[in-house]
Protein backbone atom coordinates (compact mmCIF):
# COMPACT_ATOMS: atom_id res chain seq x y z
CA UNK A 1 0.00 0.00 0.00
CA UNK A 2 1.56 3.40 -0.77
CA UNK A 3 -1.38 5.94 -0.25
CA UNK A 4 -0.31 8.85 1.95
CA UNK A 5 -2.37 11.05 3.61
CA UNK A 6 0.10 14.36 3.37
CA UNK A 7 -2.61 16.90 4.01
CA UNK A 8 -4.21 14.75 7.10
CA UNK A 9 -1.01 13.57 8.92
CA UNK A 10 -3.05 11.88 11.87
CA UNK A 11 -5.94 10.48 10.09
CA UNK A 12 -2.64 8.75 8.39
CA UNK A 13 -1.03 7.49 11.31
CA UNK A 14 -4.56 6.29 12.23
CA UNK A 15 -4.94 4.51 9.47
CA UNK A 16 -1.67 2.69 10.53
CA UNK A 17 -3.07 1.62 13.76
CA UNK A 18 -6.48 0.52 11.92
CA UNK A 19 -4.64 -1.53 9.94
CA UNK A 20 -2.65 -3.22 12.73
CA UNK A 21 -5.61 -4.01 14.80
CA UNK A 22 -7.51 -5.56 11.45
CA UNK A 23 -4.43 -7.88 10.57
CA UNK A 24 -4.42 -8.97 14.87
CA UNK A 25 -7.96 -9.99 13.94
CA UNK A 26 -7.32 -12.34 10.91
CA UNK A 27 -9.31 -9.78 8.59
CA UNK A 28 -6.17 -8.24 6.68
CA UNK A 29 -2.89 -10.51 5.67
CA UNK A 30 0.69 -9.00 6.62
CA UNK A 31 0.44 -5.51 5.22
CA UNK A 32 3.22 -2.85 4.47
CA UNK A 33 2.32 0.77 3.61
CA UNK A 34 5.21 2.78 2.05
CA UNK A 35 3.98 6.45 2.23
CA UNK A 36 5.76 10.02 1.82
CA UNK A 37 4.25 12.32 4.38
CA UNK A 38 4.13 15.94 4.82
CA UNK A 39 5.81 17.41 7.80
CA UNK A 40 5.23 15.45 10.99
CA UNK A 41 6.98 15.33 14.30
CA UNK A 42 5.69 11.96 15.56
CA UNK A 43 5.60 12.33 19.41
CA UNK A 44 5.59 9.05 21.65
CA UNK A 45 3.61 8.26 24.71
CA UNK A 46 6.86 8.57 26.67
CA UNK A 47 7.59 12.02 25.25
CA UNK A 48 3.59 13.13 26.08
CA UNK A 49 4.06 12.42 29.74
CA UNK A 50 7.15 14.95 29.74
CA UNK A 51 6.87 18.22 31.67
CA UNK A 52 8.37 19.98 28.59
CA UNK A 53 5.48 18.01 26.06
CA UNK A 54 3.56 21.43 25.37
CA UNK A 55 6.66 23.53 24.59
CA UNK A 56 7.75 20.98 22.08
CA UNK A 57 4.46 20.89 20.75
CA UNK A 58 4.81 24.11 20.07
CA UNK A 59 8.52 24.21 19.07
CA UNK A 60 7.11 21.71 16.17
CA UNK A 61 4.51 23.68 14.79
CA UNK A 62 6.50 26.87 15.00
CA UNK A 63 8.93 24.54 12.07
CA UNK A 64 5.60 23.89 9.94
CA UNK A 65 5.82 20.33 11.44
CA UNK A 66 2.21 19.30 12.46
CA UNK A 67 2.26 16.84 15.75
CA UNK A 68 0.98 13.28 16.15
CA UNK A 69 1.24 10.72 18.53
CA UNK A 70 2.21 7.68 16.58
CA UNK A 71 2.63 3.73 17.10
CA UNK A 72 5.96 3.13 17.86
CA UNK A 73 7.51 4.00 21.15
CA UNK A 74 11.21 5.98 21.73
CA UNK A 75 11.48 9.74 21.64
CA UNK A 76 10.20 12.40 19.21
CA UNK A 77 11.09 11.63 15.77
CA UNK A 78 10.61 13.97 12.25
CA UNK A 79 9.38 12.98 8.88
CA UNK A 80 8.84 15.56 6.02
CA UNK A 81 8.39 15.45 2.09
CA UNK A 82 11.93 14.20 1.31
CA UNK A 83 11.50 10.88 3.61
CA UNK A 84 9.72 7.85 3.13
CA UNK A 85 7.70 6.53 5.96
CA UNK A 86 7.65 2.23 6.54
CA UNK A 87 4.57 0.90 8.68
CA UNK A 88 4.99 -3.27 8.60
CA UNK A 89 2.09 -4.87 10.63
CA UNK A 90 2.26 -8.54 10.36
CA UNK A 91 0.22 -11.29 12.26
CA UNK A 92 1.92 -12.93 15.61
CA UNK A 93 0.29 -15.60 17.80
CA UNK A 94 3.48 -14.53 20.20
CA UNK A 95 4.30 -10.71 19.59
CA UNK A 96 6.23 -10.35 22.45
CA UNK A 97 8.77 -13.64 21.24
CA UNK A 98 9.69 -11.92 18.38
CA UNK A 99 10.42 -8.41 18.89
CA UNK A 100 14.33 -8.84 18.89
CA UNK A 101 14.24 -10.88 15.25
CA UNK A 102 11.62 -7.89 13.86
CA UNK A 103 13.98 -5.38 14.67
CA UNK A 104 16.47 -7.40 12.98
CA UNK A 105 15.14 -8.41 10.01
CA UNK A 106 14.11 -4.98 9.34
CA UNK A 107 16.81 -3.01 10.45
CA UNK A 108 19.28 -5.45 8.00
CA UNK A 109 16.62 -4.99 5.16
CA UNK A 110 16.49 -1.22 4.77
CA UNK A 111 20.73 -1.55 5.46
CA UNK A 112 20.90 -3.59 2.74
CA UNK A 113 18.84 -1.53 0.34
CA UNK A 114 20.65 1.70 1.58
CA UNK A 115 24.01 -0.27 0.80
CA UNK A 116 22.61 -1.16 -2.75
CA UNK A 117 22.50 2.39 -3.63
CA UNK A 118 26.26 2.79 -2.63
CA UNK A 119 25.56 3.89 0.87
CA UNK A 120 27.84 2.29 3.85
CA UNK A 121 24.86 1.70 5.49
CA UNK A 122 25.24 -0.30 9.18
CA UNK A 123 22.98 -1.50 11.91
CA UNK A 124 23.66 0.15 15.35
CA UNK A 125 22.89 3.56 17.61
CA UNK A 126 25.01 6.57 16.53
CA UNK A 127 26.01 8.01 20.10
CA UNK A 128 24.32 11.00 20.60
CA UNK A 129 21.59 10.12 17.61
CA UNK A 130 17.92 11.51 18.08
CA UNK A 131 15.13 8.72 19.14
CA UNK A 132 17.71 6.31 19.98
CA UNK A 133 17.42 2.55 19.28
CA UNK A 134 19.83 -0.09 19.12
CA UNK A 135 18.24 -0.93 15.36
CA UNK A 136 18.80 2.36 13.74
CA UNK A 137 20.57 2.16 10.40
CA UNK A 138 23.19 4.57 9.74
CA UNK A 139 25.92 5.75 7.32
CA UNK A 140 29.71 4.94 8.35
CA UNK A 141 28.96 4.52 11.93
CA UNK A 142 28.57 8.27 11.66
CA UNK A 143 24.80 9.75 10.68
CA UNK A 144 21.65 8.45 11.67
CA UNK A 145 19.44 6.99 8.49
CA UNK A 146 16.46 5.21 9.54
CA UNK A 147 15.17 5.11 13.03
CA UNK A 148 12.70 2.14 13.33
CA UNK A 149 10.07 1.46 16.53
CA UNK A 150 7.25 -1.32 17.21
CA UNK A 151 3.77 -1.63 18.71
CA UNK A 152 2.81 -5.00 20.18
CA UNK A 153 -0.63 -6.16 20.60
CA UNK A 154 -2.67 -9.09 20.88
CA UNK A 155 -2.52 -10.98 17.81
CA UNK A 156 0.27 -8.58 15.71
CA UNK A 157 3.37 -6.13 15.57
CA UNK A 158 3.82 -2.93 13.73
CA UNK A 159 6.98 -2.02 12.40
CA UNK A 160 7.49 1.74 12.01
CA UNK A 161 10.56 3.40 10.16
CA UNK A 162 11.82 7.18 8.79
CA UNK A 163 14.02 7.10 6.01
CA UNK A 164 15.55 10.15 5.48
CA UNK A 165 16.45 10.54 1.90
CA UNK A 166 16.80 14.49 1.34
CA UNK A 167 17.00 17.39 3.45
CA UNK A 168 18.66 16.82 6.50
CA UNK A 169 19.08 20.08 7.60
CA UNK A 170 15.37 20.50 8.47
CA UNK A 171 15.74 17.26 10.34
CA UNK A 172 18.01 19.26 12.73
CA UNK A 173 16.28 22.24 12.96
CA UNK A 174 12.89 20.87 14.20
CA UNK A 175 14.64 18.65 16.51
CA UNK A 176 16.68 21.16 17.98
CA UNK A 177 14.12 23.01 19.97
CA UNK A 178 11.78 19.98 20.04
CA UNK A 179 14.96 18.18 22.09
CA UNK A 180 15.61 21.02 23.65
CA UNK A 181 11.77 21.44 25.48
CA UNK A 182 11.90 17.68 26.01
CA UNK A 183 15.31 17.97 27.80
CA UNK A 184 16.70 15.33 25.68
CA UNK A 185 20.59 16.17 25.16
CA UNK A 186 21.35 14.61 21.27
CA UNK A 187 23.82 15.79 18.80
CA UNK A 188 22.46 17.71 15.68
CA UNK A 189 25.45 16.43 13.85
CA UNK A 190 24.14 12.98 13.80
CA UNK A 191 21.21 13.57 11.88
CA UNK A 192 21.91 12.45 8.82
CA UNK A 193 20.28 11.62 5.02
CA UNK A 194 20.61 9.57 1.84
CA UNK A 195 21.83 12.35 0.14
CA UNK A 196 24.36 13.40 2.22
CA UNK A 197 26.19 10.32 1.54
CA UNK A 198 25.55 9.12 -2.62
CA UNK A 199 24.15 12.93 -3.77
CA UNK A 200 21.33 13.69 -5.92
CA UNK A 201 18.36 10.67 -5.61
CA UNK A 202 15.33 10.65 -5.35
CA UNK A 203 12.44 9.21 -3.25
CA UNK A 204 11.31 6.80 -6.26
CA UNK A 205 15.27 5.11 -6.40
CA UNK A 206 14.93 4.25 -2.48
CA UNK A 207 11.41 2.70 -2.43
CA UNK A 208 12.43 0.66 -5.47
CA UNK A 209 15.74 -0.36 -3.48
CA UNK A 210 13.45 -1.53 -0.55
CA UNK A 211 10.79 -3.21 -2.35
CA UNK A 212 14.03 -5.09 -4.38
CA UNK A 213 15.19 -6.49 -1.08
CA UNK A 214 11.81 -7.11 0.17
CA UNK A 215 10.59 -9.02 -3.15
CA UNK A 216 13.42 -11.14 -2.44
CA UNK A 217 11.74 -12.27 0.67
CA UNK A 218 8.10 -12.40 0.20
CA UNK A 219 5.57 -12.45 -2.33
CA UNK A 220 4.06 -8.69 -2.87
CA UNK A 221 0.98 -7.59 -3.83
CA UNK A 222 -0.32 -4.05 -4.28
CA UNK A 223 -3.29 -3.37 -2.41
CA UNK A 224 -5.83 -0.53 -2.17
CA UNK A 225 -6.72 0.71 1.72
CA UNK A 226 -10.33 -0.68 1.75
CA UNK A 227 -13.66 1.10 3.14
CA UNK A 228 -13.55 -0.36 6.72
CA UNK A 229 -9.77 -0.11 7.00
CA UNK A 230 -10.58 3.92 6.11
CA UNK A 231 -13.49 3.90 8.53
CA UNK A 232 -11.87 2.32 11.78
CA UNK A 233 -9.21 4.96 11.27
CA UNK A 234 -11.39 7.78 11.22
CA UNK A 235 -12.92 6.62 14.95
CA UNK A 236 -8.97 5.70 15.69
CA UNK A 237 -7.75 9.38 14.42
CA UNK A 238 -8.58 11.34 18.12
CA UNK A 239 -6.22 8.79 19.57
CA UNK A 240 -3.55 10.36 17.65
CA UNK A 241 -3.99 14.10 17.74
CA UNK A 242 -2.34 16.67 19.67
CA UNK A 243 -4.68 19.62 20.68
CA UNK A 244 -3.40 23.33 20.74
CA UNK A 245 -2.82 23.05 24.30
CA UNK A 246 -0.57 19.94 23.88
CA UNK A 247 -3.00 17.11 25.22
Amino acid sequence: MRRAFPGRPVFGTAVSHAILIRVAAGELPATLRLQRPGPILAFSRQDRASPGFEAAVGAAREAGFEPVLRLAGGRAAAFHEQTLACSWAVPDSRPMARTTERFREMAELLAAALGGLGIDARVGEVPGEYCPGAWSVNARGRTKLVGIGQRLIAGAAHRGAVVVVGESERIRQVLVPVYDALGLEWDPATAGCVEDEIGNVNLDAVEKAILSRLGQRYQLSERELDATTLELAARLEPDHGVGRSGA
